[in-house]
C-alpha cells in the first residue's frame, strides 16, 4: 500500500488548485450565504423528524422485512469474519494482505459515502448486533436496562478517538496484531455493554454506529417520527440530531481527527515527530489530543459568546449541544475532501488483494493480476471535489446554525447572535483549506 508511513491507510497528495481562488471563493460563499440568510430567513424552517415525503408502502415493507434485515446483518457478519480471517492467517504485509485496506479504506472511508446516500447503514450491518442477538437468546439472561442518560455519546466519542489514534498515531496501524487487538477489545467492551443495556447500547455508545448515524442525517433517505421511510430535505434530518451528552465531543473528534490527519503530513510535524525526545507515539498522541481540544475550545468559546449576544443561556451546556448539529456538514466536507481520492484509488487494492486472500497464487475474483490505476480520476477533478466539499460543508453549517439561532434567540438579537458562529465557520474554513492546500 502506497505511503503507509504513520497512517493506517495510504497517504495521497493531490495537486492543489491556486490558493487565492480557493480562499477567495470560500470566503465569498460564506459571506454571501450569511448576509442572504440574515435578510431572507427570519423564522425556523426545519422540522426534524416530522418532515419528509413517504415512500410507497411496498418499499417500506421490503426495507423492514425480517428477511432483508437478516440478509444485511449476515452480510456485515460475513465481511467482518473475512477481514478477521485475513488478519489472523494472512501475511503480515499490507502490500500482500487486504485486511488493512478493508479496514481503513473500504470500511472506514467507504462508510462516509454509504451513510450520505442511505442513512445510518452501519446500524443495519453491524456485526456486533448479530453477535449480541445470538447471545441474548441464551438462557438466564436478565431483562435489559435502559442506558443511563448521562452516558449519551461519550463512549462513542472515546471509541472514535481510540480508532483514529490507531489509524494516525499507533506505531504499526496496518499490522495484523494491531488491528486484531483493537477490534478484539472493542468487541468485548460493546458486547458487554449490550448484554447489560440491550441493543440500544449500540445506538449511543458504538462509535461507528454513532458516526454513521450523524453522517446519515444528511442523507436524502430517512425516517419520520412515525417510522415511515421518507425522502427528505437533508436539513430536516440534520435538525433531528438528538442533543445528548457527549454529542459535542463526538463531533469535535470527527473534525479534529481529520484535521490532524492532514497536518500530520506537513514537513514541520514530521520533523517534530522524528526529533521529539518523548518519541513519535507520545508526541503524536499529544498532537491528536491538542487538535481535539483546539476544535472544542474554539467551538465552545464562539457558542458561549453567541449565547450572550443572542440572550439564550440554556443550562447544562444546552447551547453547546443545540448547535453541535451545524458542525456535522463541516466534518463531512472535510472527510470527503481528505479521503475522496483515497477511496477511489486505494479502494481498488482491496479487490485486487482479496482475490488472493492468503497470498497463495489464487485469483478468486479475477483481479489478482491487475494493478491500481491511479489515473482513474483526474487531478483536476480531485482538487475540485476537495475544495467544493469543504466550502459546501461550511455553507450548509451556516444555514443549519442560522435556522437554529432564529429558533432559540430573541428575534431582535438572532442575527447579531450568529456573528460568533459565522466567525467560527470562517476559522474552520481557513484552517481546512490551509491544511488541504499545504498537503
Amino acid at each position: 500500500m502506497s505511503g503507509i508511513l504513520a497512517h493506517g491507510i495510504g497517504s495521497r497528495h493531490d495537486l492543489p488548485i491556486p490558493a487565492f481562488y480557493a480562499f477567495a471563493g470560500a470566503l465569498a460563499a460564506l459571506v454571501v450565504s450569511f448576509l442572504g440568510l440574515a435578510v431572507l430567513w427570519a423564522e425556523s424552517k426545519f422540522r426534524g423528524r416530522e418532515a419528509g415525503l413517504a415512500l410507497p408502502h411496498a418499499l417500506q415493507r421490503l426495507a423492514d422485512a425480517p428477511a432483508t434485515r437478516t440478509a444485511l446483518r449476515a452480510l456485515g457478519l460475513a465481511g467482518a469474519a473475512f477481514t478477521v480471517f485475513l488478519a489472523a492467517f494472512g501475511p503480515d504485509d499490507p502490500e500482500r494482505n487486504a485486511a488493512a485496506t478493508l479496514v481503513y479504506v473500504v470500511f472506514w472511508v467507504g462508510l462516509v459515502p454509504a451513510s450520505l446516500l442511505f442513512g445510518p447503514v452501519w446500524r443495519l450491518v453491524n456485526p456486533l448486533r448479530a453477535v449480541h442477538a445470538a447471545l441474548a437468546r441464551l438462557p438466564g439472561r436478565r431483562r435489559d436496562r435502559e442506558p443511563p442518560a448521562w452516558l449519551g455519546h461519550w463512549p462513542a466519542a472515546a471509541g472514535l478517538l481510540a480508532f483514529t489514534w490507531l489509524e494516525l498515531v499507533a506505531p504499526e496501524p496496518a499490522a495484523n496484531a494491531s488491528m486484531l487487538a483493537f477490534f478484539g477489545c472493542y468487541a468485548a467492551v460493546h458486547l458487554t455493554g449490550s448484554l447489560v443495556y440491550g441493543p440500544r447500547w449500540f445506538d449511543r455508545a458504538d462509535a461507528f454506529e454513532a458516526y454513521s448515524a450523524l453522517i446519515g442525517r444528511l442523507a436524502p433517505l430517512g425516517r419520520r417520527a412515525d417510522g415511515r421511510i421518507v425522502l427528505r430535505n437533508p436539513f430536516h434530518g440534520l435538525d433531528a440530531v438528538t442533543p445528548v451528552p457527549g454529542l459535542v465531543a463526538l463531533v469535535c473528534v470527527m473534525l479534529a481527527s481529520t484535521a490532524y490527519d492532514g497536518f500530520s503530513d506537513a514537513p514541520v510535524w514530521v520533523d517534530t515527530l522524528q526529533s521529539a525526545a518523548a518519541g513519535p507515539t507520545a508526541t503524536g498522541t499529544l498532537g491528536l489530543l491538542a487538535a481535539v481540544a483546539g476544535v472544542a475550545l474554539l467551538y465552545g468559546a464562539c457558542i458561549g459568546v453567541a449565547g450572550l449576544i443572542g440572550g439564550s443561556r440554556r443550562p447544562g451546556g444546552g447551547n453547546l449541544r443545540a448547535f453541535a448539529h451545524s458542525l456535522v456538514p463541516i466534518a463531512v466536507g472535510y472527510l470527503v475532501a481528505h479521503y475522496f481520492s483515497l477511496l477511489v484509488i486505494e479502494g481498488q487494492r482491496a479487490f485486487i488483494l482479496a482475490s488472493d486472500p492468503l497470498d497463495t497464487g489464487l485469483d478468486l475474483l479475477g483481479t489478482a493480476s491487475r494493478t491500481v490505476d491511479e489515473a482513474v480520476v483526474a487531478p483536476g477533478t480531485i482538487a475540485t471535489v476537495q475544495v467544493v466539499s469543504i466550502v459546501a460543508g461550511h455553507v450548509l453549517g451556516v444555514i443549519a446554525a442560522h435556522d437554529r439561532s432564529v429558533r432559540l434567540f430573541a428575534p431582535a438579537k438572532a442575527v447579531a447572535g450568529q456573528i460568533p458562529l459565522f466567525i467560527l465557520m470562517v476559522c474552520y474554513t481557513l484552517g481546512g483549506l490551509t491544511l488541504l492546500l499545504a498537503a
